[in-house]
């Protein structure tokens, strides 16, 4: 009697949960990988520390942002803008690592293999959120060490602190196309040229009321402007919002940005990704 060869399952039901499995998959290897070099982990956590050493007790005595002195609430003030940053900052190892993986042939591996053309560019971005998690809650420990608090209420914290997971997973997108549209690891290390403006340019350490003109309407349309402004709101920590509807507006503009951000990146990444060999 001929054993006949197990068919697919082409259900709607069975193609999510094969899609899902893919997924897993690809999360799985990434976790893995981070296992055998937290050398990696350590280095991601080692630029937000030494900012915010750099900030709040280098220059964050002669910051005055809330207008009673240089240096007061100053911790209060830069503590939520350092989340948000290293937030942002985050696409730049999602390019890199995405840059990593097609380099040493582990992209066209997965590709020749029947898996969901999706897996690799949506596993990485759950790993790269997973993996922000983490981040935040390092941080976190931190900012409390050095004497940072949230004044809101456990709902305002932990709604503040969603806000900037979902700040990290629209600019995963960002990192996953930049990742597969650059020829090399080389290329996406030159990428902090890029990230280091978009980062700083913003309210993450200082008002936008107190740049020139024409750079702080462009540091307070900054989509980290939007997350920092929105979460110092949710914390309790001091504000200096401006004029500008995205400042009067933060918490608005910080579920926008991302969404937008999002519906832009999300099919150039997975299309990106199909046209690799083209």
């Amino acid at each position: 009697m001929t054993a006949l060869a197990a068919m697919p399952d082409e259900t709607l039901a069975g193609r999510v949960k094969w899609t899902l499995h893919d997924y897993r998959t690809i999360v799985g290897q990434e976790f893995t990988h981070l296992l055998r070099q937290p050398s990696n982990f350590l280095w991601q956590l080692g630029f937000p520390i030494v900012m915010v050493l750099l900030f709040v007790y280098v220059f964050g005595s002669a910051m005055d942002v809330t207008g009673q002195g240089a240096g007061v609430d100053y911790v209060a003030y830069a503590m939520p803008g350092m989340f948000a940053m290293t937030m942002a900052f985050g696409f730049m190892n999602t390019a890199f690592a995405v840059a990593d993986a097609k380099e040493k042939g582990f992209i066209d591996r997965v590709r020749s293999m029947p898996m969901a053309s999706s897996a690799v560019v949506v596993g990485r971005n759950i790993a790269d959120t997973l993996h922000a998690a983490v981040d935040l809650l390092v941080l976190f420990l931190i900012a409390i060490v050095i004497g940072w608090r949230s004044e809101g209420t456990f709902w305002e914290t932990l709604g503040a602190f969603a806000l900037l997971l979902w700040l990290r997973f629209a600019l995963i997108w960002v990192g996953v196309w930049i990742g597969l549209l650059v020829k090399g690891i080389e290329q996406a290390g030159n990428l902090f040229a890029l990230a280091f403006p978009f980062g700083m340019v913003s309210s993450v350490f200082t008002p936008p009321e107190l740049m020139p003109g024409w750079l702080g309407a462009i540091a307070a349309w900054n989509p980290v402007s939007a997350t920092a402004t929105a979460i110092r709101e949710l914390f309790g920590n001091p504000i200096a919002a401006g004029g500008s509807w995205p400042e009067q507006h933060a918490l608005l503009a910080a579920l926008l940005w991302p969404l937008v951000i999002t519906a832009i990146f999300l099919p150039l990444g997975v299309s990106r990704f199909k046209n690799l060999s083209r």
